[in-house]
Formats: C-alpha cells, structure tokens, sequence
C-alpha cells in the first residue's frame, strides 16, 4: 500500500484524509476519517455513454457494515447485510443531492459514488464523512466535476452553536442542521441543506449559516490543496456542434405556441399540449432533415427553450404559469375525519397536489423494532409516503418503496416528530401512511400538513399542527433572481431551487434544500426562510378553520391503553411459568400487554371494559399482602405439615397444621379438603416473601 495522510483540525476533533492505491480500479478513492469513524469513498465512471440517456446517469450508494460498529447482526440465518436501511439510503440521498448540480449537463456516461463506513465510533455519524470522501475522490479523478464542496453539521446546544456535534451533543441540541457549499469569489454559497429543529426560528437559522461559512471555506481550500498534488486531468467531453440555423428555425416554428401552451393553471391539460407541440417540432424537423439524427437535438433545445422562457418571464415579468403572484399559495383546502373507520384521516389539498393520511394508533409493542450499525432500538412514530403511479397520471409497475418515497416520508416525519407526545403522556405507537392522490408540487410538505389534520383528528395531543411549504428560485446569469412560493410543474422541473421548509407558528421543525445552479447565497435563502415562514402561516390559518386543536376523545375505533405500576420484582408473577399467567390474562381478557423493567405495565383493549378487566386481574396478582388481613383462600395443595390457600390470583400463603384449628389436628384432610374455600387471617410474612396463614385465629373472631 502506497498512499499519502492529509490532517485538518475541523471542530474538536481531526479530520484525515488518506489516498491510497487499495482501490486502484476505480476512477477515485479516498479514506476519510473523523474521530474514529472511517469511511472508504469511491467514484466510478463508464467509459461510454449511457445511450439514449437524456439524463445524467448517476447513481450514489451508501454501505453500512455491521463489523464497523463491532456487531453481528441480521437474521439469523442469513447473519450479514442486506438491503439498505432507511437510514443508508437517507444518508446516499444526501451525498447525491449535494453532488449532482455540480456535473456537467453534457456528461452522458454513468457515474457511481459507493461510501462504505469501514469503522464507527459511536460519536461521529459517517454522513458528513462520506460526503466529504465523495468531494475528495471525484476531485482526483479524471471524472468531469465542479468541485470540491466542503460540508459540516451544525447543532447548537444552550444557544452555543457546535460545529460537527457528537451523538450525545446532537441529543440535547435544539437543532441538527447539514450545510454543503461550494467556492465562488473568495464567498461561499449553499447548495445544499438537510435538518430538523425543535421549532426554532428562522433567524437562529440564518446564524447557522453564517456560523458554517468559515469552516466550510476551510474545507475546500483543504481538498484544493490535495488536488493541487494529486488531481488527473478531468475527461474531455465531446460538444455537438451548434446548429444556429436550425435554432432559427426551431424558434420560427414555435413562434408564440410554446408560451400559450406552457402558461396555463391545469397541469395535464399543460403536460398534454406541450407534449403535443414537442412531438409536431421532432416530426417537423425530421420530415424536413430525414436520416440526419436532429430528433434529440431539437428535444434538448425545446426543454432549453421552456427553461429561459420560465426564467424570463419569472425574473423580467413576475410571469408565473398560473398567473399567481411570486408569494401566492395555489387554492387551499383542508378536512378531517372523512374515512369512517380508521383512527384518525386528514386530506390537504393544495392546487392539483392532494395528499391522504392516514393514522392508526396501535400499543406499545407494535413499535418497530431498529437494527442496524448506528442504530438499535424501539420507534414508536411513524410516517410513511406512497406515490402511486395514477397521482402523476403515469403507468408504470407497483412495487416496494423506492428512494424517493423514503426520503419524503422521512422528511415528513422529521418535521412532526418535535410536536408528538412522549410515551408517558401518551403511551401508543403511532403509523400515518400518506397516499399523494395527486402530485403537482411539493408532495412532501403537503404530506406534512395532511399529517398534522390526521393527528389532530385521531386525538393524538400534539403540541401544535405544523405545515409545509416548498419555495423556487429563477436566477440569470448575471444574478437577477426571483423567490416563487408554492412551485408547481415546470417552476420546479426547470427552476433553480427546491426548498422545503415546514414548521409550526413557532418556528422551523423540518428543511431540505437543494439547486440546480452552483449554489445561492445568504440574501437569498434569508429571503426564502422568511417567504416560507408567511406561507407556513396562511396554511396553518386555513387548517385552524377546519380543526383548530386534538379532538378530546380517541376514536370509537382505537384501542384503549390503560398503564400501572407494580413492583419490578412481581414481574415474574404476572408472567407466571412459561408465561402461564399472563398468557392466561390475554387469552381471557381479549388483550395485549407490554411489560417495561421498570415495572409500568400496558393493556392495550379494543374495548376499555377488557383492558379495565385484565388491570383488577393484575393489581390482584402484585398486590402486596399486609399482617391481618383477612382473605378468603381457596385450598390448591394438602401436605403433611399443612395446606397452601391461594389468596390472590398467584400468590399462595401456608396455613401450618397447628393453624389449622384451635385444637391438636392430627391430620391435615380432617380439617380441610383441596379446592375448599376458607377464610384465613395473614399472621407473618418472612424475608423471603413467604405468606404465613391463619384459619383458626378467624375462627376465634367468629
């Protein structure tokens, strides 16, 4: 092995960045290490072009490996991993979002990025640190890329910004912010954001910002200094000559027709009509230049002509599709309840976007169980995102959630998390699957406020409702720019910008961004966030008007949960044998317990008559008996030194022989008889918890 160490002092800790010729295969590969988390980066790429592609082909995996935390996990028969875990794949989608924009629109052969985190310290995530490997090694490959891009995560504990927080930092830290920024002019500008907070403002953001600028200029000066040493010559691509002729033309035969069709409220009657008018340009062209091959020319120019027309219009005009103003909300509407058997349902409807959630609360074992190399645990919170083929009016297969889907469902969820109940004040397992019934726009922060009407319906005591809202940007060359709120169709496909920022009234809870262009600057996402905090506020202003707070009661439909508390060490009598007892106590009752260390016990009923049933059968079992009560015992047993009564479901006490009558009993059977119920009066209780019984000190009181 051959390779070179290259050292930063980034926060607390040291960043390291090793090259070596381990993967010598790959186009370029670095170590990068941080604490004693280590990640392995890789970029790849093909050495033709991906044919037919009128995308770039990209693809980014993240690898978790088990050994890297010290653990054997995975089922045991299989005992290694298996298909990424949300987690992976959240972490892959943002080393891609930050990347992407920086490769050349021509670049047509496939690229792929593989992260694999080779060691894990338990106090420094491997995101950040794959993030930056992947700047590294593009950056010393022949790989055509606009980098490198510094990245750091910023928590802020007591109003103290951290930069890189550790795991335990990040627990008490009111937010969790991921910024990625690239160089332009000595200044820094953001091209990625990816967090969540505990409802803070969108000033304390902005400080973020600032806070993250310095180290993030740091960082790329560190991986130019790298670059200056070991970088390759970047590939050369090749340029398909410019037609200006056929651009004459193409733009004669459009005319005014791209305007009419592309400026109109209904997406499909919008998608149809442009379509259409693509088609009759392809045809127009080859009919004209038959076997010249000009077919995916003049689609590239026609999406280019679509694209300088949306920026034009936005930045010169204020000129959106819909004829909204740059800061106008599409029509809203909001209800709750509409499904009639299920625990709580919410729909939000935002334009042509309409998102269906759908809440069902469970007990507190069905929450799901988390193995994985950073995480191993119970989560009793849960959104998940549908989007199916029809809400885009598309045919494709239905199958399992892909990336997208997870990403967004779990964007959702980051952003309602900081408003649910801890488990003490409300002890169920919580699920709300959003199914996007129509997509045109910011599906994801429109699952966001759909969550929110669910939650309030099911009764669930959130803090506040939250909502969400997705903002766009229209940027020239020369820096003119235009912030649009609420971006639906070709704002969003041929804009600049995607920021989603969702909340409550009291601050930010959830924010993703991401560009097409290098990146922006403080002014403007300053602009956004408070662009985004005004349509935050309309939305939640219109949820109001249809639930203003949690209904007070569950469903009818919802199961009911009664807790109590019984002494940790009368566990085992709840349980009884082989689970005797409390599978007695289920079967019977027609319910679910979950027992906690701690002693706190949950019944989980459709009906609160069983659960209230099932707590007197338990409360029986772990009472504790007191000297002098008196109870009525059911004889179980007859030895020869005495009987034993059960006095409480579970617990048994001796009446010895000598207690048996007031005078000598010479055999036990003479006296009583098993199955017999007597009255018995408790006269000791020993150090072991063995109950002493009396039946003739009763007898003498009556």
């Amino acid at each position: 092995m051959t390779g070179e160490t290259f050292k930063l002092k980034l926060g607390e800790r040291e960043l390291k960045v090793e090259l070596s010729n381990l993967a010598e295969q790959a186009s370029g590969s670095c170590f990068v290490q941080y604490g004693n988390t280590l990640v392995l980066t890789t970029a790849v790429v093909s050495q033709y072009n991906r044919e037919g592609a009128d995308f770039f082909p990209l693809t980014v995996e993240y690898e978790e490996r088990y050994y890297a935390a010290g653990k054997i996990l995975g089922s045991r028969y299989i005992r290694r991993e298996s298909r990424p875990s949300d987690e992976a794949i959240i972490t892959a989608r943002l080393i891609d979002r930050a990347i992407r924009p920086r490769f050349p629109e021509k670049l047509k052969r496939e690229v792929q990025i593989v992260a694999t985190c080779l060691s894990w310290d338990r106090e420094n995530d491997p995101d950040i640190i794959g993030l930056i490997g992947a700047s590294v090694a593009l950056s010393n490959s022949e790989i055509p890329w606009s980098g490198p891009l510094g990245v750091v995560r910023v928590g802020q504990v007591e109003e103290k910004f951290i930069l890189n927080p550790t795991y335990e930092q990040r627990e008490k830290s009111n937010l969790d912010l991921v910024f990625a920024g690239v160089e332009e002019n000595s200044d820094v500008l953001i091209n990625m954001i990816e967090g969540e907070g505990q409802e803070v403002s969108e000033e304390i953001i902005v400080k973020a910002i600032e806070f993250a600028q310095p180290h993030l200029k740091e960082l790329i000066d560190f991986q130019k200094e790298i670059f200056k040493r070991f970088g390759k010559a970047k590939l050369l691509l090749e340029e398909p000559p410019a037609d200006l002729e056929l651009e004459k033309e193409i733009k004669k035969f459009l005319g005014d027709k791209l305007e009419k069709t592309l400026y109109q409220p209904n997406k499909i009657d919008r998608m149809d009509e442009v379509n259409a008018l693509k088609d009759d340009l392809v045809y127009y062209v080859e009919e004209k230049y038959p076997g010249d091959g000009k077919g995916q020319f003049v689609k590239d120019f026609f999406e280019k002509e679509i694209e300088r027309l949306a920026h034009e219009n936005i930045i010169k005009l204020e000129k959106r599709p819909d004829a909204r103003k740059l800061d106008e909300l599409r029509p809203i509407d909001c209800q709750a309840g509409l499904l009639p058997r299920t625990h709580g349902s919410g729909l939000f409807c935002r334009g042509q976007t309409k998102a269906l959630s759908i809440l069902t609360l469970g007990a507190p074992g069905d929450v799901r169980l988390l193995e994985g190399m950073e995480i191993i645990g119970k989560k009793r919170f849960m959104h998940h995102y549908n989007f199916p083929p029809y809400c885009a009016g598309e045919v494709r297969p239905i199958r399992g959630p892909g990336r997208r889907e997870i990403g967004h469902g779990m964007l959702a969820e980051k952003a309602l998390i900081p408003l649910i109940p801890n488990s003490d004040e409300f002890p169920y397992t919580i699920r709300i699957v959003t199914e996007i019934l129509s997509s045109n726009g910011s599906t994801s922060m429109a699952s966001v406020s759909s969550a929110s009407l669910a939650l309030m319906d099911a009764g669930v005591p959130i803090k506040r409702a939250a909502a969400g809202i997705a903002l766009g940007l229209m940027q020239d060359p020369k820096g003119n720019y235009k912030i649009l709120t609420d971006i639906q169709g070709p704002e969003d496909h041929h804009g600049d910008m995607d920021f989603k920022i969702a909340g409550t009234r009291e601050g930010v809870t959830a924010i993703q961004m991401d560009v097409k262009i290098k990146g922006v600057n403080k002014k403007i996402l300053k602009e956004a966030l408070a662009q985004g905090k005004k349509a935050r506020l309309e939305i939640l202003d219109k949820i109001k008007k249809v639930i203003e707070k949690p209904r007070p009661e569950l469903s009818p439909f919802a199961p009911r949960i009664l807790t109590l508390q019984i002494n940790p060490e009368k566990i085992r009598e709840v349980i009884g044998p082989g689970g005797k007892v409390i599978n007695a106590i289920i079967e019977e009752c027609g319910v679910s317990i979950d027992i906690e260390d701690t002693g706190k016990v949950f019944i989980t009923a459709e009906k609160e008559e069983a659960a209230k049933k099932a707590v007197a059968w338990i409360k029986n079992i772990t009472r504790e008996v007191k000297v002098g009560e008196i109870f009525h015992g059911k004889i179980t047993r007859i030895l020869n030194f005495g009987a034993f009564a059960e006095i409480l479901p579970g617990q048994e006490g001796l009446i010895h022989i000598s207690q048996l009558a007031p005078y000598r009993v010479n055999k036990v059977e003479d006296v009583v008889k098993v199955g017999q119920i007597v009255p018995v009066k408790v006269i000791s209780i020993d150090e072991q918890g063995r109950i002493n019984l009396s039946l003739k000190e009763v007898e003498k009181k009556l």
